[in-house]
């Protein structure tokens, strides 16, 4: 039997199922089911209702040179009573958190937020006609201690890639360079610098300013949390020069050989320095004192005098033998 008999057979026993079904008495089967949660509904809102609930605490106007000596709560857990409707609504409403203005107490003199300054604080989100049964916790400190501070250099931790034609021109730098770390001393004492989150930074194509965090610290507050990066890049563009490698050093009664006499150098250069550099801008000068002990008659290349202008800078080949010579 093909897959095409065997699908018009299921088809045909579907439609010969719903065919049979009295349709009628399914109606007013959800016809009663949906009038029966209506009348609950009505009930239910009627009712006087208990229901616990959590509200967020935000807390404001925190002086940035103070910390608590008691954790703050993240929420306040509260029991109401009421009609079921205003519970319901509530259901929604109370997700917006409730607001406490530190510096307002501050000045106020009150250290310990509770009893009618707590309730009034709770009251707020809520309806005349409710019962407020109970709230925990039930008070909240607000006593603080004066920190000690310190300066510190904002330093990257992260990777910074741009796209293939684009180099990073320079260094980057941090709006602002330096942020205030506030703490014990003994902290504070520990950290030289305040370091940044972990941060990729993948394929620019063209100078950036990024927001970026701080690494949190326990017991210590930067302010500001968060800092700039300026990322200066600009197009590059690559270039190959031949350069003669040549020898200082050298005793007078002897000439000094290598192979290869010349070497390759690559380097990438932005197009507007592109015109501006010359293969004289460039040497690979060797010191006889360092290299004319090798026995293997092979010694490592490296540039002595490169444009600060340029990025990325090889040499090819990276080493080359030599040879002596007597004049």
């Amino acid at each position: 039997m093909d897959l095409a008999s065997i699908k018009d057979r299921w088809i045909e026993k579907i439609r010969d199922f719903f065919s049979r079904l009295n349709w009628k008495n399914i109606f007013l089967f959800v016809l009663f089911l949906i009038l029966s949660f209506i009348f609950w509904l009505m009930l239910f809102f009627q009712r006087d209702i208990e229901a616990t609930y959590k509200i967020p605490l935000k807390y404001t106007h925190i002086p940035d040179d103070e910390v608590f000596d008691v954790a703050l709560p993240d929420d306040i857990e509260i029991r109401v009573a009421d009609k079921g409707s205003e519970i319901f609504r509530y259901t929604f409403t109370l997700k917006d958190s409730i607001e406490i203005d530190i510096a307002r107490y501050k000045e106020e003199r009150i250290k310990n937020l509770q009893g009618s300054e707590l309730m009034q604080l709770i009251r707020e989100k809520l309806s005349q006609s409710t019962n407020l049964k109970a709230y925990y916790p039930v008070n909240i400190s607000l006593a603080t201690s004066k920190l000690q501070k310190k300066e510190l250099k904002v330093v990257f931790d992260g990777v910074i890639t741009t796209s293939r034609s684009n180099l990073v021109a320079d260094s980057v730098t941090f709006l602002p360079a330096t942020v205030t770390a506030y703490g014990s001393q003994n902290q504070l004492s520990e950290i030289q610098s305040a370091v940044t989150e972990y941060t990729l930074i993948n394929n620019l194509k063209a100078t950036s300013q990024l927001r970026v965090k701080l690494m949190p610290v326990n017991g210590v507050k930067f302010v500001p949390g968060e800092v700039d990066i300026y990322i200066p890049v600009m197009e590059y563009t690559e270039r190959t020069f031949e350069v003669p490698v040549t020898a200082r050093n050298v005793p007078s009664n002897i000439d000094v050989k290598f192979f290869p006499s010349q070497v390759e150098v690559s380097f990438s250069v932005t197009l507007d320095e592109y015109r501006k550099i010359a293969p004289e801008d460039f040497e690979v000068e060797l010191d006889y004192l360092e290299f004319y002990k090798n026995g293997n008659g092979r010694v490592d290349l490296k540039l002595s005098k490169v444009p600060s202008t340029v990025r990325n800078v090889k040499l090819s080949p990276s080493s080359v033998e030599f040879l002596f010579e007597s004049r």
